[in-house]
């Protein structure tokens, strides 16, 4: 990766147990080359879904490292991502990522989306 095309400032945070679990799923996959994508987009219950997972780089996305993780945002989402903090629930009645965003107005019971 081109370090010039990476920018310093974190738009969002993960927790330490989510880059433990990004980390054992970046070393499952098969193309080296995605990077971590998280963004938005419409629907859900709230009315908007957050987006997280291994894709190529557009050329509308912005580079961002995380905690030694590369990921890749679309500038257009940030409105909606800025300050909010992944995390990766591991128990046995709450499994998976969560998301806390202080630009939701409201969120749904299965935390996976929310309205702004």
């Amino acid at each position: 990766m081109n370090e010039m095309e990476t920018t310093n400032k974190t738009p969002v945070t993960l927790t330490q147990s989510a880059v433990d679990e990004i980390t054992k799923l970046m070393n499952n996959q098969t193309d080296p080359n995605k990077y971590l994508r998280i963004g938005v987009k419409g629907g859900g219950c709230s009315g908007m879904t957050y987006l997280l997972g291994f894709e190529n780089k557009t050329d509308k996305d912005e580079v961002y490292e995380i905690n030694d993780i590369s990921c890749i945002i679309n500038p257009a989402h940030l409105i909606y991502l800025n300050n909010m903090e992944i995390n990766w629930e591991g128990g046995l009645n709450a499994r998976g990522f969560t998301f806390n965003n202080p630009n939701a107005s409201k969120t749904c019971g299965c935390g996976s989306s929310f309205g702004v």
